[in-house]
């Protein structure tokens, strides 16, 4: 929570920064008919912005889908695992409470289950920090991918930024300057389905 309203006041911030910059400026804008392009305005030369709507790509890139199935059915088949594990300690402990036993055998009983509930506890552990692994690599995988098609894409457009645009982020958007469908068509060429 806190790490999320510091992400946020530094986005203001650079936002606030980004508003000055544009309108301080004593140059006369330059009006283009060309979507997603932005005026020149800044003393330096042009500044321009653009945007992608996070959730369409999210939605829309073939890759990010697969990444999406691939984890639901790891997390489906740990469920199903850890499912197996719990069976096994619980019918180990059915079999264990029928049965006659001696202190000795009961205290050796006890730390049979013991022993078991600590290896079944260490397995889920480790899915759980695969599945985790996994999630991290596969997400920054994707990332990168559309990291390096924007820095391909904006060879040719100049953008000074291109923003992921998430609800709750920014307060106004102009359409003209969205770049959502030139993303997902370009990565959708450049990382098609596996399938």
């Amino acid at each position: 929570m806190k790490a999320s309203l510091i992400i946020n006041g530094v986005l203001l911030v650079l936002v606030g920064v980004l508003f000055y910059l544009h309108f301080s400026s004593r140059r006369e804008p330059v009006k283009t008919g060309r979507k997603a392009e932005v005026a020149s305005t800044s003393a330096g030369g042009e500044f321009r912005i653009a945007y992608f709507e996070l959730d369409s790509v999210e939605t829309n890139f073939t890759l990010l889908k697969e990444i999406k199935n691939e984890l639901t059915q790891q997390d489906e088949e740990n469920s199903r695992t850890k499912m197996r594990l719990k069976q096994k300690y619980q019918n180990k402990l059915n079999e264990l409470q029928k049965q006659e036993m001696s202190q000795v055998q009961s205290e050796l009983a006890a730390r049979e289950l013991q022993k078991l509930e600590m290896d079944i506890r260490g397995q889920m552990q480790t899915m759980d920090q695969k599945l985790q692994d996994l999630s991290i690599r596969r997400q920054t995988e994707a990332k990168t991918k559309i990291e390096d098609f924007l820095k391909e894409y904006n060879k040719s457009r100049g953008f000074s930024y291109i923003f992921a645009y998430e609800p709750g982020f920014m307060f106004y958007r102009d359409t003209m300057y969205n770049i959502t469908g030139d993303l997902i068509e370009g990565l959708n060429k450049l990382y098609p389905s596996k399938k």
